[in-house]
């Protein structure tokens, strides 16, 4: 196999000079460029990574950290790693996706560190294992999700308007007559849960009503997201058989949601509505009616996060920037007016 002597010898340039025309780390002109390419290719040369990645300091590969079960990937994570994929196709990064359980996280201080140029960090926790001072100088970082409050203003971000969407959704569920609404929040240690929680709350402010306290509740880590809806809706349509909504943190939770409901003979929306933070679900054809949803656009905050991060690594400075993506609610028939008797 050739090596890069021998596409220096046969074009009659210097090593340094073939290097420069891969790496593009110093001007080569045009004439040369071809002439050493089209070497290259009647060679077969091709150079070596990892030798051409000491040199530069660079992989060009961007890393995509988030923390997901076993089943698959909904459709907000599939829509997002397509929103990263295309700017690392129009910037020439490829993409590593690295999924962390909660038992792996613990022994977050024996892991290896991935060989990136930087990192997005999906699901971000108020105690946050992975961000520190050190690894956020150490590698650009930017965050899908709202940053501890320590690190609020030293790192940047891309989030959804949590506390507006969640106020909206509760909103539209008070004005259809819903007051008792079971809310099967994220987990309570995800910033996120933080942010949908007060948006909740301040709907009912609004309104001037009050909430239920027990109806706000936290997914267990220990549980899928469809089994921690099925066994939480069971148990509180049961334990509180007043509850005319339900707003789901995910669509794979109100797929357990619409489990229960089967289970206990009951009908959506007529006697339950439910009402999912999701975009479009690769479960669409098992929600009979349709769920309705708080759309995130996902793939845009997977979008403009790598916009960020490919800025910041190509800047070569530290960059501290805030985008906030809309979300809108989308009806499709889970949803009702409440029935008076």
């Amino acid at each position: 196999m050739a090596n890069i002597d021998d596409v220096a010898k046969a074009a009659g340039v210097s090593k340094s000079t073939v290097s420069s025309v891969f790496s593009k780390k110093r001007p080569i002109s045009k004439e040369v460029t071809e002439l050493v390419l089209k070497v290259a290719r009647d060679l077969n040369y091709k150079p070596n990574y990892w030798a051409r990645t000491l040199a530069t300091k660079e992989t060009r590969i961007l890393g995509l950290n988030m923390q997901a079960e076993k089943v698959k990937f909904s459709q907000f994570h599939l829509s997002l790693m397509n929103g990263v994929l295309q700017e690392c196709y129009e910037n020439g990064y490829q993409l590593l996706v690295n999924t962390l359980s909660p038992e792996f996280l613990k022994d977050i201080q024996n892991q290896v560190s991935s060989p990136v140029d930087g990192e997005i960090l999906m699901d971000p926790e108020k105690k946050d294992s992975r961000l520190n001072r050190d690894t956020i100088s150490d590698r650009p970082t930017v965050i899908i999700g709202k940053p501890p409050e320590e690190f609020e203003h030293v790192i940047s971000y891309v989030d959804n308007d949590n506390v507006g969407i969640a106020f909206d959704v509760t909103t539209y569920l008070l004005d259809d007559g819903h007051e008792q609404i079971l809310f099967l929040n994220a987990p309570n240690h995800r910033t996120v849960s933080i942010d949908r929680e007060l948006g909740y709350k301040r709907a009912f402010l609004a309104k001037s009503k009050s909430h239920s306290p027990e109806l706000i509740v936290y997914k267990k880590e220990n549980l899928t997201s469809v089994e921690y809806g099925y066994q939480t809706t069971l148990k509180m349509l049961r334990e509180h058989p007043t509850i005319t909504a339900v707003i789901a943190d995910t669509d794979k939770m109100a797929l357990g949601v619409y489990r229960a409901v089967k289970e206990l003979n009951l009908s959506i929306p007529s006697q339950l509505s439910v009402f999912a933070f999701s975009d479009h679900s690769i479960f669409a054809k098992e929600f009979d009616p349709p769920l309705s949803s708080a759309k995130l656009n996902s793939e845009l905050l997977g979008s403009e996060a790598a916009k960020l991060l490919i800025e910041q690594i190509q800047s070569k400075h530290k960059l501290v920037k805030r985008v906030v993506i809309p979300g809108e609610l989308i009806h499709r028939g889970s949803a009702s007016t409440v029935q008076k008797e």
